[in-house]
């Protein structure tokens, strides 16, 4: 199992929207609006890092208002 948190960049005024649609998807853990550079932390997790890229890429990018997104995978060292 692959973890990351999705940092998220959005429209003005589209923070709580673009989350509670995000929340929603399948993979999904949570997804927080927040203050500072980003407006949406997200944590997600699947089978590998290429169903973890494809949900990025495929679901949570198409999601309306959002102009942005980091991934950080999460490392267990």
């Amino acid at each position: 199992m692959v973890q990351a948190y999705i940092l998220i960049q959005t429209e003005v005024g589209r923070a709580t929207a673009v989350a509670e649609t995000i929340a929603r998807l399948p993979g999904v853990i949570q997804a927080e609006d927040v203050t500072g550079p980003y407006d949406v932390i997200v944590r997600a997790q699947a089978d590998t890092v290429d169903e973890l890229g494809r949900m990025v890429v495929a679901r949570i990018q198409q999601v309306d208002g959002l102009t942005r997104t980091l991934t950080c995978p999460v490392v267990h060292l």
